[in-house]
């Protein structure tokens, strides 16, 4: 399965498409927490110890919380795309799983959409399910009791072609999408699209096209863009720092890059980033997630030897300098994961693959988190770490903390459970 591909290309054979991926429709192991209908189509929120192995899955955050949507794992006969009312809730203070079924127009089951988090919504855009790419546009409210998928069909302009794994950086209410691998766009579009002609799917390739949809006013519009713009690509990541919107890496024709861009978003100015030193390997199918406004944080990946991997950086925009960053989880490599950012400086990697899905083994989807410190943490959580760590001979004294910092306490100790 390349990065252009979908993920029935397993096989590399012309039938994929009729392939298919099935759905999985029984949820096992669950216990029931909650039931707020009757009717057939009811919310339920279930708990279990966490959520199935995955890769090609959208994670956003909101407050404490980080959510999880779709994606595909193995099945004995097929692959196999998760379903698709399922969003599964990691509380980053207590370090429990919950899974909470949406309703409404809810999106088909997909791999490598592109889902991110405004005001309290995540946007789900494109992605590929078991009949094609799609451009369609869903949202769903995250801080609703209810989780009810709305598909955006008032959304005016020039929408991108359909495609998936591609990026987006978030701005001044706007979402802004790059890249990605999909059909050709027709006469209008702005940006450089590179035919697949090796690939089994008629129409398809890369491209560098930047689409902005403005939540505001529910528009799509491409900027006229100035400098030199990064070649087409998909599988790459991309992150936001101030006004600018960085992407490194991704997969163009054979290669996959370790070039390091970032554009303007206010001028739409695109700057390559040359930096003297050695820096990350050609990647696809990493993370590179913003830690601070002066650092970036990359993770994992698969090169062009298709090795996946498992190293870490750190990218200082002042000094213009990567570092190896020497993780926790040294020797657990991961690629098409996920990774959000926590309050405490902590970047959430979720899921992914940890071997060759281009190889004959069977691929290793994963559901395990993990957690990078990144940033140093506050005086706040340490003391908070502390007196859960020691808890026999401090719980007789909480009583006298804000009732915050209490419930705090008493959620971790939930979670540790």
């Amino acid at each position: 399965m390349e990065e252009e591909d979908n993920v029935q290309n397993m096989d590399d054979d012309d039938d994929d498409d009729e392939r298919g991926l099935e759905w999985e429709h029984e949820v096992r192991d669950v216990d029931w927490l909650d039931d707020d209908d009757d009717d057939d189509e009811e919310e339920m929120i279930l708990s279990r110890k966490r959520p199935a192995e995955r890769s090609g899955h959208v994670a956003v955050t909101d407050g404490t919380c980080m959510f999880v949507w779709g994606g595909y794992k193995n099945a004995e006969a097929a692959d196999l795309y998760l379903p698709k009312n399922e969003i599964w809730i990691y509380n980053m203070e207590t370090a429990r799983w919950k899974m909470k079924r949406s309703k409404g127009d809810v999106p088909d089951s997909m791999s490598g959409s592109c889902g991110t988090c405004v005001d309290g919504f995540l946007y789900l855009f494109g992605g590929h399910h078991a009949r094609g790419n799609t451009n369609l546009v869903y949202r769903l409210p995250l801080r609703s009791l209810t989780f009810r998928w709305e598909k955006m069909n008032d959304i005016k302009g020039l929408a991108p072609t359909s495609k998936d794994k591609l990026g987006c950086w978030v701005y001044k209410n706007k979402l802004v999408y790059f890249g990605g691998y999909g059909y050709a766009a027709p006469p209008g579009h702005r940006g450089t699209f590179e035919l697949d002609e090796m690939g089994n799917h008629v129409g398809r390739g890369w491209n560098n096209h930047i689409h902005i949809l403005d939540l505001e006013t529910l528009t799509w519009s491409q900027p006229i863009t100035k400098g030199n713009a990064p070649s087409p690509r998909a599988a790459h990541a991309c992150a936001t720092l101030d006004n600018r919107g960085y992407v490194f890496g991704g997969r163009y024709l054979d290669h996959r890059l370790n070039d390091l861009y970032y554009i303007n978003l206010d001028t739409w100015t695109w700057s390559e980033i040359c930096f003297p030193q050695r820096g990350p390997t050609g990647r696809s199918w990493h993370s590179l997630t913003s830690v601070s406004p002066d650092h970036l944080f990359l993770f994992g990946g698969f090169t062009t030897n298709r090795e996946t991997l498992s190293d870490a950086w750190i990218y200082c925009v002042s000094k213009n300098e990567w570092k190896p960053f020497n993780p926790e989880h040294a020797g657990r490599p991961r690629l098409w994961h996920t990774a959000c950012l926590g309050h405490d400086g902590e970047v959430f990697v979720f899921g992914g693959c940890a071997n060759n899905l281009l190889s004959n083994e069977l691929a290793a989807h994963s559901n395990d988190l993990l957690v990078f410190s990144v940033l140093p943490k506050s005086l706040l959580r340490l003391c908070l770490d502390a007196a859960v760590q020691y808890r026999k001979p401090t719980e007789h004294l909480w009583d006298v903390l804000p009732k915050h910092l209490l419930l705090q306490l008493k959620q971790r100790i939930i979670g540790d459970a």
